[in-house]
């Protein structure tokens, strides 16, 4: 009897899921569409698991709900690093022993394959990807170039869209108002930067257009509601390479880190969930990742060779969060701030946003 994959949050809060012998929780829109095709189609093909793909806007609060509740319906969740190691801390998620992560296809441990970081007590990286900002080039098309440029409203007039909430955003804010990437977070630890960012924002507060879930960003710029945007980059590199779109990242100011596959405390299906994420994070698993969307491989080896987008022309390096023309002015997401100051930033923020 074959069992049953379902990534979802929409299958599981309708009850639909009930069956079902592993649930996987994951973000959808372009992603999700990469994730099918380069994990779970694989994934059926080589272990006869039957599979769906269904969407969360943020897989980490319904795993928290969940496991507080004692009601643990999801196996695997894709949630962000930062999330993984607080909900690790508080005891919401399963250890995974990374000693049974598969090496690289050259035979390389996955301890050394794996790029720093990217193997966490209670995570494996699916992929590092990027907070950037994008515009549509037939309404900008001399910029704008910096991160600068995104709070200058007099010469690049127009709507702003921005993710709601403090991460990526207040170190954007700091960046766009000369902070280099590399003191970003030494800045943000004190009262006067906290200020500072926000007082930065405050200058295009009234024009901001605010998002939530990763497919919105693309549409509001799609529709002519904004200007440019804030987005993951994979999501722009879609709707640019899939749909024509004459959108143009700025990576100046990028904000990345790696997303990560973990199992909540608690799931009834453990052994399944681990042979899922060592399938989809072996280096054949990233690597039809990257060739799917632009977010980095989390495995050297997987980078060994020449990446091409899926429609056999596209060389993906350029395009990737990672590759070094990129990371000129490019800020790592310290998961250590997060994890300590994430409460008290967000209430600031709503705070903020309510004023």
């Amino acid at each position: 009897m074959k069992k049953t994959l379902i990534l979802t949050t929409a299958l599981v809060s309708l009850g639909l899921a009930a069956n079902a012998d592993v649930t996987v929780m994951s973000w959808g829109g372009a992603y999700g569409e990469a994730q099918t095709e380069a994990f779970v189609k694989p994934f059926m093909a080589q272990t006869g698991i039957n599979t769906i793909m269904v969407d969360s806007d943020n897989p980490a609060t319904p795993v928290k709900a969940m496991v507080e509740s004692g009601n643990v319906t999801v196996d695997v969740a894709n949630i962000e690093y930062a999330d993984a190691i607080r909900l690790c801390d508080e005891g919401i998620l399963e250890p995974i022993d990374a000693s049974t992560l598969p090496a690289g296809s050259d035979g390389t441990p996955a301890a050394e394959d794996f790029i720093p970081g990217a193997v966490t007590e209670c995570g494996v990286s699916t992929d590092v990807w990027a907070n950037i900002f994008a515009y549509d080039t037939s309404k900008f098309p001399e910029g704008p170039k910096t991160v600068a440029d995104f709070f200058d409203l007099e010469k690049f007039p127009g709507k702003r869209g921005l993710r709601k909430g403090a991460k990526s955003v207040l170190e954007f804010a700091l960046m766009g108002d000369g902070v280099p990437a590399s003191e970003v977070y030494a800045v943000l630890s004190t009262p006067e930067g906290v200020e500072r960012a926000f007082a930065k924002l405050d200058t295009i507060k009234k024009d901001v257009v605010w998002w939530e879930a990763g497919s919105q960003a693309p549409q509001l710029l799609a529709d002519g509601e904004v200007a440019m945007t804030t987005a993951y980059n994979g999501r722009i590199f879609a709707a640019a390479q899939n749909e024509g779109k004459p959108f143009q990242i700025v990576w100046d100011g990028q904000i990345y880190e790696n997303e990560m596959f973990v199992i909540p405390k608690g799931t009834p299906n453990m052994e399944q969930a681990l042979e899922f994420i060592r399938f989809s994070t072996s280096t054949e698993g990233l690597r039809a990742s990257a060739q799917q969307i632009s977010y980095g491989p989390a495995r050297k080896s997987s980078m060994k060779e020449e990446l091409i987008f899926k429609d056999g022309k596209t060389v993906m390096a350029p395009h990737l969060p990672t590759s070094p023309e990129n990371m000129t002015n490019a800020l790592e997401t310290s998961a250590e701030f997060w994890v300590d100051h994430d409460s008290e930033l967000n209430e600031r923020f709503q705070a903020w946003l309510s004023q």
